[in-house]
This record gives structure tokens, sequence and C-alpha cells, in this order.
């Protein structure tokens, strides 16, 4: 077995070399791929940039290139649903394309012939996420999340997607992930820390949630490599 650990940001797989200490570097297709055993698990961490097309490349790159066999994605999210606030973990349960738009041919949003307008997770990853976040004392949410190439502000378009979708998150990689491994037979698992809501202060400083937050999902991930290596 090799894993492979993705993040959208430097800073979000950051706390993650720092936890598994001594790796090596490979340069591919002008991104940066660290490979070490943790755990006596073989290990593959690398974060995409930010976007579907980058985070895809990535994900095939790690399977393809250094044969990771499942894939655990871990990265910042923005809720629709009000049930979710900062800080919150979320884990998808599908994830779906906000931004695909092929209805003038008589499509539901989201979908392309020969796909799915939905593309699910890892039951058995979920079910380990479950037991590290009871072990560790985190409430974990499950829901669906959507994904599109664009930083979504407005009120009326995060109604948009959560009517269309029954979402309940937002961010800008997991469905081009989920699809990459779906198409390719890899397990996935998607862990995203919410970043903005509703209600958030005006004062929130997103790096400094950024880092944090990084830290508490290090840690999860990481606890998740342990029994998955167990």
């Amino acid at each position: 077995m090799k894993l492979a650990i993705m993040g959208a940001m430097p800073e979000e797989i950051a706390p993650i070399l720092e936890k598994v200490g001594e790796y090596r570097v490979s340069s591919v297709a002008g991104n940066k791929y660290y490979e070490c055993s943790f755990g006596g698990v073989e290990v593959v961490i690398a974060y995409s940039k930010i976007g579907k097309v980058f985070s895809a490349l990535t994900a095939a790159t790690m399977i393809e290139r250094f044969g990771a066999t499942a894939m655990l994605f871990s990265g910042v999210a923005g809720a629709i649903s009000k049930e979710l606030a900062i800080g919150d973990l979320i884990v998808a349960t599908k994830l779906c394309q906000h931004d695909l738009d092929i209805t003038a041919f008589g499509h539901p949003y989201g979908y392309v012939p020969e796909g799915s307008q939905f593309v699910e997770t890892d039951e058995r990853l979920r079910v380990i996420a479950k037991d590290v976040a009871a072990e560790m004392g985190i409430p974990l949410k499950e829901g669906v999340i959507a994904t599109g190439d664009q930083f979504v502000a407005d009120a009326a378009r995060k109604e948009w997607i959560e009517s269309t979708f029954a979402a309940d998150a937002l961010e800008m990689e997991g469905a081009s992930v989920a699809v990459v491994c779906n198409a390719l037979n890899v397990p996935v698992f998607i862990l995203r820390a919410i970043s903005d809501a509703a209600d958030m202060d005006a004062s929130f400083d997103f790096d400094a949630f950024l880092e944090s937050s990084a830290k508490v999902s290090a840690d999860f991930i990481m606890k998740m490599v342990d029994r998955i290596g167990g």
C-alpha cells in the first residue's frame, strides 16, 4: 500500500511534512512530491495549487507516477449549510462540480455523458475517520461538497448551489480529485475545515485560521495513516 496525502496550498501540507520528518523530493510537471515512510506505510505528499485542473493533474501523477493506492485530501472550505460553523470538520460523502453546465443539451448541472453528477468517496476511509474523530474528541460532520473553479462569495450563488446539489460546503479541488481517483479505482477521502460561514466575524483572520486548521488536519490525517497501516 502507498498512501497519497494531498492539499491545495503549501500551508496545508507543511505540518504533515513536519510530522514525517525525513523525505525525498521529486519534481514532476512543475510540482514537488515528497516521499517517505510513516509508521511502516509508504506515503507520497504534495500540494496541487488551487483549482480543478492542477488538483486533477496532481492526483493523477500521485497515482500513475508514484503508485499511490489510496488518496487522503485535506484542506479548507466555505460553508453553505447553516449547520456548519468556522472550524468545523466535514468529510465528503460525495462531491459534485457546481460550475459544470451542459444543461443546454438536456443534462442536469454537474453532469457529463459517460460520467455522473456526483462522485462518492470511500466508505471504509470514512469509517476510519469517524474512529479517529472519536479518539481525538473532535466532532466530525459528513455531507455533500461542491467544487468549482470559482471563489463563491455571492449569497444568491451559494443558495443556488445548495438547492441544486443539496451541498453543505464549497471548495475548489475535491470533486476533480475524486473523479480522477474514481476513474483509476483508487479509494478517496476528502476532509475539509470550514474557513468561512454565513455568520462569520468580520475580524476573522484567514491566514491564522489556515495555519491552525492545517495543524489539526495534519494530526487527523496522520492518525488515519496509523490506523490504515495498522
